[in-house]
């Protein structure tokens, strides 16, 4: 068996200091050493194999990150792990204790094609493997044939369409060989809820942003564009997940979905979920009352659509354990998971074509407050996310 940890960290606005990556913020030096070493001790505290960052705006800054975890890490050891003379050493329990570094790894940053200058910065993603790649990673972002979404119409006339040419994001794609297996593992950081408002030609600001003017209907058109955007975002997603998964490929989702499991971006990423019996159901094409799917179509179409299903590590977790349901974001009052981790019908182990199972899932949300709390401006350094973590055991493959 290979065992192996993959996690999703969003880093809020990862830059170095004195740049301002949104207008009028930025860090002081001071204030961007307190927020690197916050985000070295989470990463040190995951140690994880496999590790998809969202809001990275420089490499560079990253890299110092990760160069950081390992000195922490590095002292870590030396502070908790026996040594060579002593006969305990190798029992497990300092095996999980060890820190291993990320000296070796290997690291791929996907900047965002929106970036700009001083005040106008936009995110990128990355992602960080102990394990390697296998074969040149991929960014989505920009679409060779722009995605045209048409509406019906319940009468005469143009129901019209959304058109998405560009993610608001990069999705990023790579291969990671574990195990005997390569696993194909998408990061994504789909369009934020906050509403998305036009800035009439030459003015310095649109309208809806200003909250002394407050306009009801154009905040809720922002809402609904952003949404809209959103979803759409997810079905590129979604498309590039069967790609993979019509080729047998196992398939692992993670990011800053932006949006809860039970969502409907989220259920188009992770797909639908297949009937109790189709034997029940009418036929697309019934030609009276009883005409309903047979219990051989029922079991296709059954497989068919689980063929090509995620399932969230969370949930998979919660049934498993009998635990509590978990956060990864609080504001407001509201405490939910937009962070996420979705696993395919390969690691569930009573599959046939099982590769391996999930066999426990963390979460490091200690860290997060409302955001009408007193203390809510740790967070401009912390991270406003809950970290989560996914630990898979492969099988050997013969």
């Amino acid at each position: 068996m290979t065992r192996f940890t993959i996690a999703s960290f969003n880093v809020k606005n990862l830059i170095g200091p004195d740049k301002e990556y949104y207008k009028f913020q930025s860090y002081t030096p001071e204030e961007y050493a307190w927020k690197e070493d916050w985000l070295a001790d989470q990463l040190c505290t995951m140690n994880a194999d496999i590790v998809g960052f969202q809001e990275v705006f420089e490499e560079d800054a990253l890299r110092a990150t990760i160069t950081r975890a390992d000195a922490l890490g590095r002292a870590n050891n030396a502070a908790s792990l026996p040594g060579q003379d002593k006969r305990y050493r190798h029992r497990a329990i300092f095996d999980r204790l060890a820190y291993r570094d990320y000296g070796d790894a290997a690291l791929v940053f996907a900047p965002n094609v929106h970036d700009g200058a001083a005040g106008s910065r936009r995110p990128g993603v990355a992602i960080l493997s102990r394990l390697g790649f296998e074969g040149p990673p991929e960014v989505l972002q920009t679409l060779e044939t722009p995605l045209v979404i048409p509406f019906q119409t319940f009468g005469a006339g143009d129901g019209g369409s959304y058109t998405l040419r560009q993610l608001s994001r990069p999705v990023l794609k790579v291969r990671v060989p574990v195990g005997g297996t390569v696993v194909t593992v998408f990061n994504c950081h789909l369009k934020s809820k906050l509403g998305e408002f036009i800035r009439p030609e030459g003015a310095d600001h649109a309208p809806e942003a200003d909250l002394t003017q407050y306009d009801p209907l154009g905040r809720a058109m922002g809402a609904a564009r952003a949404a809209m955007r959103r979803m759409a975002e997810a079905w590129v997603l979604r498309r590039a997940i069967v790609q993979e998964l019509k080729q047998d490929r196992p398939v692992i989702v993670l990011g800053d979905f932006n949006d809860t499991e039970t969502s409907v971006s989220s259920e188009i990423i992770h797909g639908e979920a297949p009937f109790k019996n189709y034997a029940w159901m009418l036929r697309h094409d019934a030609e009276h009352r009883g005409d309903r799917y047979s219990e051989d179509e029922s079991a296709q179409i059954s497989e068919d659509i689980e063929a090509v299903r995620l399932h969230a590590a969370e949930k998979l977790f919660v049934r498993r354990s009998l635990r509590d349901m978990v956060y990864t974001a609080a504001f407001n009052g509201v405490y939910e998971s937009i962070d996420q981790i979705l696993l395919s019908r390969h690691f569930l182990p009573d599959h046939r074509k099982s590769r391996g199972e999930m066999i426990y899932f963390s979460v490091l949300n200690d860290h997060l407050t409302d955001g009408s709390h007193p203390e809510a401006p740790y967070n401009k350094l912390a991270s406003d996310h809950g970290q989560i973590m996914a630990t898979i055991e492969m099988k050997e493959q013969r």
